[in-house]
């Protein structure tokens, strides 16, 4: 009978205990619940480039009209040019052609002539009135040689402008036609040899 009593009684303090034990866990939770943080919102700098979520817009078009940058003078570039050349001999190096003074509008072409390198032509420096032998492949200050014809040579000008952009071209350059002082110095012998013989 006293078994019975302890099970009665047992039994209901047990469920009330861990009822109460439920409760006390779930208010624990709830408050535990309410008082979590708020997640921070992280924002995104995007210094290197655009947002990817925000729609494409087109960049502006600039006030700004890029022109060519300015050439220096013949004589400055050819203290650069004597600057690169002792540099280059200090270091053990080959010396820059002295072609890579001269702008492409700075030359004539004298002569084309086939070499067993291949074509070869020759060009005048007007500035300072000297002559060179040039190959394919041949820097200058403002573009290169790109082929040798029978006629004319054929350059790349490459322009730099103001805002760091490159713009390249193809140049032609023909043969300097002779001028008539020219003519009539090869023509003077000739026609005094000529004019000896027919009497």
């Amino acid at each position: 009978m006293h078994d019975k009593r302890k099970t009665r009684v047992g039994l209901p303090v047990l469920l009330l205990g861990s009822a109460m034990m439920i409760a006390g866990v779930s208010v624990g939770v709830s408050a535990q619940q309410t008082e979590e943080k708020k997640p921070v919102v992280k924002t995104r700098t995007y210094a290197g480039g655009r947002d990817p979520f925000k729609k494409y817009e087109a960049p502006k078009p600039g006030d700004k009209k890029a022109g060519a940058v300015l050439v220096p003078s013949i004589q400055e570039r050819i203290s650069l040019y004597k600057a690169q050349k002792t540099a280059a001999m200090n270091a053990r190096m080959p010396a820059p052609k002295p072609t890579t003074a001269l702008l492409l509008n700075e030359i004539q072409v004298i002569g084309i002539s086939r070499t067993p390198r291949g074509y070869a032509a020759i060009v005048e420096a007007t500035p300072i009135k000297l002559s060179y032998v040039i190959y394919p492949g041949e820097p200058f200050f403002d573009g290169q040689l790109v082929a040798i014809e029978d006629s004319r040579l054929i350059f790349r000008r490459e322009t730099v402008l103001t805002n760091g952009r490159r713009e390249r071209s193809v140049e032609v350059k023909p043969l300097r036609q002779p001028n008539a002082v020219g003519s009539m110095a090869t023509a003077g012998p000739a026609e005094s040899s000529a004019s000896t013989s027919k009497p």
